[in-house]
């Protein structure tokens, strides 16, 4: 099945008006379908999705300008141009005044009707941009993904090796790692990039509604199905379709995703006819997909088809040494540089767990800036799980290494002497202390010679 530019129906009740059109516009590497009245033109418009129409004006029964007004209740996005015959232009502004685009005089070139379509289709396509463009300027994201350790420029490799091909890509992380924004760099660096990134929620989107949202409707499919509508894979055509938390996708609609992979068509709810698209799939989720597949819960050729390429974010937890960077670019995008946190603050902020990762780190730093009216942010404008949160203890290993059976000695005896210290040398509570049975504590000060040293000394 051959790509197209666009999907044209011609429709004229004259039939060598119609072969002409349909020979010229085919030739111009458009999919042309034709009809020879307006009443059938309507139900092609109700079975299918055209992006545009050239209706001539006067024909029997149903008019060019009847059918226009069928057109924008059915299919209110589908361009109509309507073609006059010379002295009736009057009729062509009022289809104008209707929602036609343009119109043509007769007799016209050939020119004519290209330039028309060209500057149509174009209008259409920038609408369409225009529209995504809205959606995405509604869910506030990262402007970049900072970090500067070992796991972030790995990370940084995969993403530009990643961008290179087409091959689906699976990316896996936790909540708040920035799946989406690593997702629309791969896309950026790719060459799609200057077509649509698509993004849709697996998991914000009812059941029920989830597969028209991605392959559209035909007009009747469905209660509320008042007009034809395209879904997400048409819109993302020649780009890029990021489908978010792609393990809550129904096993239902599983099967209908596979073969849109495997093949490159799907089929409108309610339609009758294959659509052609050429999308590359980005998906992410933050769940196990191999404990779903054992469930039962996802099928595993979905998995390997979407698992092409596979890019791990790793959690913040696991590159501290790049939060000091993250707070310096959310300092300056929340207080536009004037306002800094304390070093007691900043401490706190490296030490937490961060189990909302970079999501949640931008929330509390938010958060903090909107308190404090100081230009140093202390300790006291975080949340109280930051500020009691346990220490993280560092540890590195020196160039010549350690020798650990004797590191661990000397940690245990430390401990040990520590606890007896504490208790006045009373056994059983220094056990306690540490959590220990005082048989085994016994063991190990008779272990590490500390039993006898407290005797000699008594």
């Amino acid at each position: 099945m051959q790509k197209t530019k666009g999907r044209i129906l011609v429709v004229d009740d004259e039939k060598s008006m119609r072969e002409i059109l349909h020979i010229f516009l085919k030739n111009e590497g458009y999919s042309v379908t034709v009809a020879d009245n307006g009443e059938s033109a309507v139900e092609a418009v109700k079975r299918d999705i055209f992006d545009l129409i050239i209706t001539d004006m006067n024909m029997p029964k149903v008019s060019g300008m009847d059918l226009l007004k069928s057109v924008k209740k059915i299919a209110p996005d589908t361009i109509v141009v309507v073609i006059t015959a010379f002295g009736t232009t009057e009729s062509a502004v009022e289809a104008m005044k209707q929602g036609a685009y343009d119109y043509i005089q007769k007799p016209f070139q050939m020119d004519d009707i290209r330039l028309v379509v060209k500057n149509a289709l174009e209008k259409q396509r920038l609408r369409k941009d225009v529209s995504i463009l809205k959606e995405q300027l509604k869910t506030p994201s990262l402007e970049n993904i900072i970090g500067n350790s070992p796991a972030m420029r790995s990370l940084f490799t995969i993403i530009s090796k990643s961008a290179e091909s087409s091959a689906s890509v699976l990316i896996t992380g936790e909540s708040g790692t920035g799946k989406e924004l690593v997702a629309k760099a791969i896309h950026s660096l790719s060459p799609r990039k200057d077509n649509h990134f698509v993004t849709v929620n697996c998991a914000a989107i009812p059941e029920g509604l989830l597969e028209s949202e991605l392959f559209g409707y035909m007009k009747g499919a469905f209660t509320g199905a008042a007009s034809n509508k395209q879904g997400l894979f048409e819109l993302a055509n020649d780009g890029t379709l990021f489908l978010d938390e792609i393990g809550e996708m129904p096993l239902s609609l599983q099967s209908k995703l596979l073969r849109v992979i495997e093949g490159g068509v799907f089929r409108r709810v309610g339609g009758i006819s294959d659509i052609k698209v050429d999308v590359r799939i980005v998906s992410a989720t933050n769940r196990n997909l191999h404990e779903l597949i054992e469930k039962g819960l996802f099928r595993e050729d979905l998995y390997f088809r979407l698992n092409v390429l596979s890019v791990k974010i790793p959690p913040l937890r696991e590159r501290r040494e790049d939060i000091p960077l993250l707070v310096e670019h959310f300092m300056q995008k929340f207080s536009g540089g004037r306002k800094k946190f304390s070093r007691d603050a900043l401490r706190l902020l490296e030490n937490y767990q961060w189990k909302g990762n970079v999501r949640e780190l931008e929330n509390i730093i938010e958060r903090a800036v909107l308190l404090c009216d100081d230009e140093i942010i202390s300790e006291e404008f975080l949340p109280e799980e930051i500020k009691s949160a346990p220490a993280v203890k560092t540890v590195s290993v020196p160039p010549g290494g350690v020798d650990f059976e004797k590191l661990i000695e000397e940690t245990e005896k430390a401990y040990l002497l520590k606890a007896l210290e504490k208790t006045n040398g009373v056994k059983t509570e220094a056990a306690k202390l540490l959590h220990l049975t005082f048989r085994s504590f016994r063991h190990k000060l008779k272990k590490y010679g500390i039993e006898k040293k407290i005797i000699t000394e008594q």
